[in-house]
């Protein structure tokens, strides 16, 4: 067994005492125990801890999240529903952990681990808008991202308080804050549009002399 695959059977072992124990040691103690490792393997397989786990973990969802887009036909979907899927297909994925997300949201919000949570979010995203076959190098690379992590995020945040049947309601917020998101270039537009219209300083000036 690689590597690899050692952290991911200690991470699925973990979640369920996550319910209880929270995101802590305590649990993935247990994790390691339920997996069939002995006790310093928690520190051979995750040197930094829980922020390890935390990472690991969001790396491993967006995995099984790029294995689950294959059963879709995306390319055949317009942009806002390639969007809207990859964040439905993640969050359906957290399901089965649903209290345990509840618990690692928790950890992730600690001043300490903000960093961390940044950097998961924005990595996930990414994955996303590649899964949707966004290709962009330039700074369109950076504002795309830069708009569907807080879409993510308050999304995932909607998600966890959810009681409606299916998540409707969740996905009913999610197509509202895309929708919120495609505006903005629209607006970018329509601005600079009307900026271009005005007068340059130095043809008021010019103007302002005429008069005078």
């Amino acid at each position: 067994m690689s590597h690899d695959e050692a952290r991911d059977k200690i991470l699925l072992a973990m979640l369920p005492h996550v319910t209880f124990d929270g995101w802590s040691r305590r649990s993935l103690a247990a994790g390691v125990a339920d997996a069939g490792y002995s006790p310093d393997m928690a520190l051979r397989a995750f040197p930094s801890g829980l922020r390890d786990v935390a990472e690991h973990f969001a790396s491993y969802m967006d995995q099984q999240m790029l294995t689950e887009l294959t059963h879709y036909k995306i390319e055949k979907m317009k942009i806002r529903e390639r969007i809207a899927t990859c964040v439905k297909v993640r969050l359906q994925l957290f399901t089965p952990y649903r209290e345990a997300v509840r618990r690692l949201v928790s950890f992730l919000a600690m001043p300490l681990n903000a960093p961390l949570a940044a950097r998961c979010a924005w990595r996930t995203c990414s994955v996303m808008w590649y899964a949707a076959g966004d290709t962009s190098a330039d700074f369109n690379y950076y504002t795309k991202r830069g708009l569907l992590t807080p879409v993510y995020t308050t999304t995932l945040l909607y998600w966890l308080n959810d009681d409606s049947e299916g998540f409707e309601n969740t996905w009913g917020f999610l197509d509202r804050r895309i929708a919120d998101v495609l505006k903005i270039p629209m607006y970018k537009a329509k601005l600079k549009e009307a900026i271009s219209k005005l007068p340059s300083p130095f043809k008021l000036m010019q103007s302002a002399r005429r008069r005078a």
